[in-house]
């Protein structure tokens, strides 16, 4: 019924497609229709996600819910931030669910497979950026763990950056 596979090359309209929707639904409102257009436009393209997915340091994931493509990550192993002591860090770069399957707890889940595969990659911690008004994702973090450690500007467009929190969650071995 829930399966998490790795991302290939072949998976990129699967992940453009469910980033235009999921990625819009949670920043609406953090911008113009324009900028989120623009955003849209620059970061969820046929050639920029086939370079993510042929970049060997990202490890895309996509979760299926009855056989269907419903939400992915993005995670990098050993991306280390100032803000941060631990050298062995994971950055969890993108977690998006479909709105329709929250309820049925799937980026908990998919969270929580991101976070194993630090811990077999013997990471120390995952940090991410969220953006503030986000009131829902800020707050699923905080439940699973994480803490806010600093603030970052989120680049939209050349014009248009949105507040975000810089969260940790240090893992346990």
């Amino acid at each position: 019924m829930i399966s998490i596979l790795k991302a290939t090359e072949s998976d990129y309209k699967l992940i453009m497609d469910i980033g235009a929707v999921a990625v819009e639904e949670a920043h609406r409102e953090s911008c113009s229709t324009e900028d989120m257009q623009t955003f849209l436009r620059n970061n969820y393209n046929e050639v920029a996600i086939k370079a993510e997915l042929n970049d060997s340091n990202n490890l895309y994931h996509i979760i299926y819910y009855q056989n269907k493509a419903i939400g992915f990550s993005k995670i990098i192993l050993n991306y280390s931030n100032p803000n941060i002591e631990q050298k062995n860090v994971t950055k969890l770069d993108r977690i998006y669910i479909l709105k329709e399957y929250f309820d049925l707890k799937l980026g908990y889940t998919l969270l929580q497979f991101n976070i194993e595969l630090a811990k077999e990659n013997n990471q120390c911690g995952i940090w991410l950026f969220t953006w503030v008004d986000n009131k829902r994702a800020v707050d699923f973090y905080i439940k699973t763990g994480f803490t806010i450690i600093g603030n970052h500007k989120f680049k939209v467009t050349e014009t248009h950056y949105n507040a975000h929190y810089q969260m940790l969650l240090v893992l346990s071995s």
